[in-house]
């Protein structure tokens, strides 16, 4: 059911005249969806605001969590698909490391030169990865032993953050043979349980949605894999039974391509219902660019008009009436428009 959900949303998504527009319209709603599967509740419409700059008051901390997730999702979609399924990618995706692509080697020194910004540089990086694993350890230790412990030890500290991404990229491999769908789910499920780097809000759900590009399911966009799985019950996405989790994951992907393929043909429709309004113009009408900005965006203001247009806000403002773009704030300032 996921393998033809998904199989059907990346042909429609790959032969659609608003698959930019769509992509970066469905990354605002997989951000704020992937902290929300984290417990976290941040509003879609402040996140528009905060990503352009246009925050009313001082961001929050989850607000800033989401428009890193933001960030991260919009860089992984540049990268070649599986970049990031090897534990030197997945470090450079997260900024832990030197992007494959970035490596060269370094310039040839003049006779007698000695590098010494480069060791300092090297010694510095060692010294952070070092703290790093130090951290790692004394977390895993401080776990305090349970009643029928003796007193004075402590369990087992767990692999350091390399082990345990070496175990998930292994897990990776396995799977080769795997049908695609079926290999992303193992792989978002064995990173819910290794959690090689739980700092990381959301990351494992990206990759997974990289491994979909990777093994060629889906070659249009990233997949919104965070979503879906909320459609999904929690006590079966947090099930301690992996395979309870897999059927989950499965179904969360199936929901959520489900869901993509009607917000698609929704927009679509949108689109075609403002182009006739706009009907015949002036070459150097702005409408027609206006009409691709709201179906790329949930929402827009004045100001984001003016920016991405190049025209003054109460040229904007008359452009949203021309429109008749719905009005979602209900204030008389600070307002913004979306497709009605």
């Amino acid at each position: 059911m996921a393998e033809d959900a998904l199989a059907r949303l990346d042909e429609r998504i790959a032969r659609s005249p608003i698959r930019d527009g769509w992509c970066a319209r469905n990354r605002f709603a997989e951000a704020v969806s992937s902290l929300l599967l984290d417990g976290v509740l941040v509003q879609l419409e402040d996140l528009v605001l905060h990503d352009a700059g246009l925050d009313a008051r001082a961001p929050s901390p989850e607000l800033t969590r989401a428009h890193a997730h933001l960030r991260r999702a919009r860089r992984l979609a540049t990268l070649p698909p599986g970049a990031t399924l090897d534990v030197a990618g997945l470090l450079a995706l997260v900024g832990r490391g030197a992007p494959k692509s970035a490596e060269a080697e370094p310039p040839p020194l003049a006779d007698g030169a000695e590098s010494e910004g480069d060791d300092a540089w090297a010694t510095t990086l060692g010294e952070v990865d070092a703290l790093l694993a130090r951290t790692d350890r004394l977390l895993a230790r401080a776990t305090l032993p349970s009643s029928d412990e003796p007193t004075g030890l402590v369990r087992p500290a767990r692999p350091d953050r390399n082990a345990r991404l070496a175990r998930w990229v292994a897990e990776i491999e396995a799977t080769r043979d795997w049908p695609p769908t079926l290999t992303a789910a193992r792989a978002l499920v064995a990173w819910e349980f290794y959690d090689p780097l739980p700092e990381e809000d959301g990351l494992g759900r990206l990759l997974a949605a990289d491994l979909l590009r990777a093994r060629g399911k889906v070659r249009s966009h990233l997949v919104d894999v965070s979503s879906g799985l909320r459609a999904v019950p929690p006590e079966r996405r947090r099930s301690h039974d992996p395979l309870v989790r897999l059927q989950a994951v499965l179904d969360g992907l199936a929901l959520g391509a489900t869901r993509g393929l009607k917000d698609h043909d929704r927009r679509l429709t949108a689109r075609d219902a403002l182009l006739r309004r706009v009907g015949r113009r002036r070459t150097s009408s702005r409408l027609p660019q206006l009409v691709e900005l709201v179906i790329a965006a949930p929402l827009v203001t004045t100001e984001t008009i003016a920016d991405a247009l190049g025209v003054t806000p109460r040229a904007a403002a008359g452009m949203v009436a021309e429109l008749g773009l719905r009005e979602i704030t209900g204030r008389g300032r600070f307002r913004a428009w979306a497709v009605g």
